[in-house]
């Protein structure tokens, strides 16, 4: 059962984000154009998916535990550190070369287009460097 719902969900979030045109790279890249071809759109997907988590955050959060886990997964840490600065600046810098960000990218690799698949291979590659970075600047018996 849960693997069915968690397939469901992300078929939604697929659909999601195909329909709102977050999968394309020229209507993302046009977003970030404000100087020139600027489409506005995309700003009403975001801002249409922050008041939906933030409505159903509401909801969720008052109920004991989750339907399919024993607790709740909710970040705790609030304070802003090198990594996260760093990591939200390559995620914002890659967006806006690329036009893809990862959400939009997995459900684009559908499409079979070459660009996609050198994105999403270029983003697994950042994944394991990155590990390895961490494990390797944090030194040995430390947690990464």
């Amino acid at each position: 059962m849960r693997l069915l719902t968690v397939y469901l969900i992300g078929l939604v979030f697929g659909l999601g984000i195909s329909i709102s045109g977050m999968a394309n790279p020229a209507k993302v890249l046009n977003f970030f154009d404000v100087a020139g071809t600027w489409d506005p759109s995309l700003a009403f997907v975001m801002g249409g998916a922050l008041v939906v988590t933030f409505i159903g955050y509401r909801f969720v959060l008052k109920r004991p535990a989750p339907i399919m886990a024993k607790v709740f997964q909710v970040p705790t840490r609030r304070d802003l550190d090198l990594p996260l600065i760093g990591g939200s600046a390559v995620f914002g810098v890659g967006w806006g070369i690329a036009g893809f960000c990862p959400g939009g990218a997995l459900p684009a690799l559908g499409t079979g287009r070459i660009e996609v698949v050198i994105f999403v291979a270029s983003l697994v590659a950042g994944i394991i460097v990155a590990k390895g970075l961490r494990s390797t600047l944090a030194g040995p018996g430390q947690e990464a």
